[in-house]
């Protein structure tokens, strides 16, 4: 815990976190979690039964609220109405609970983020005493006004959701990084461990997934390996890279003192 994520005051061990959604069950879900070592799991409040309908299986018997702290999202809603108002459901179906995950949409093709109405939600939300992590374009601007707004962090898409297409705008990436007094995670895009290891290379401060974990040919293992992309792309961020060089300077090996030195 000496190198422990903060979102909203409260530190979680795991910088992974990762989404509920597109496994085969529930049981899946449960195992492939377990693997990730993620602490933040989120909830498609639209898609996903957590009590809401009582005739069907309920995701809080698998992940219970004592286990993992569950970070209800908006997926699926194009209007800042709509995410307010499936925010304010899941705070009652979990007593009370106010951490959060906003995403509004623009279009169902691309699920690229709309921005004017992310903002005018952000703003609603952070009034309404929600504490908000929010999914957004990888503008520096717009991400600082979602800062300025009261949002506990700003994830900002490596691709567009569910492409499996990484890192397109490390530079964006890093000027985001470079401003923000609240945690950065990037959200959506991630399609392998290596991808995960390059974003927090830059310097993120976590990753968010579900995707590239669910539609893995094997779910768990692919969990394991993010897992380990993450901790070991943190220590690399941490430990400081070599200088890049079109050639090396000096050899690493010394040549005074060799036999016909």
């Amino acid at each position: 815990m000496n190198d422990a994520l903060v979102i909203a005051g409260k530190t979680y061990a795991s910088r992974l976190l990762v989404g509920t959604g597109k496994y085969k069950d529930f049981a899946e879900t449960r195992a492939a979690i377990d693997a990730s070592g993620a602490a933040i799991v989120t909830v498609a409040i639209r898609r996903t039964n957590i009590g809401q309908n009582a005739d069907e299986p309920n995701l809080l018997d698998f992940l219970p609220p004592d286990r993992f702290t569950l970070l209800p999202n908006t997926a699926g809603c194009y209007s800042a109405d709509d995410a307010v108002r499936t925010l304010r459901l899941a705070r009652e179906l979990l007593d009370g609970h106010t951490l959060v995950k906003l995403e509004v949409l623009g279009d169902p093709d691309t699920l690229f983020p709309n921005m004017p109405e992310t903002l005018k939600a952000a703003e609603t939300l952070v009034k309404d005493g929600f504490d908000v992590m929010v999914y957004c374009s990888d503008d520096p601007i717009q991400a600082k006004m979602l800062e300025d707004i009261g949002c506990v962090a700003v994830m900002p898409l490596a691709s567009l959701i569910g492409s499996g297409m990484g890192i397109l705008n490390p530079w964006n990436l890093r000027l985001i990084i470079e401003q923000s007094r609240v945690p950065v995670l990037v959200d959506a895009g991630v399609g392998t461990a290596s991808d995960a290891a390059i974003a927090m290379e830059l310097g993120c401060d976590g990753v968010l997934m579900n995707t590239a974990i669910a539609k893995a040919q094997n779910p768990i293992l692919m969990a394991s390996a993010m897992k380990k992309g993450v901790e070991a792309g943190r220590d690399a961020f941490l430990a400081g890279r070599m200088p890049r060089k079109t050639y090396a300077a000096s050899p690493s090996s010394p040549t005074g003192g060799l036999i016909g030195g």
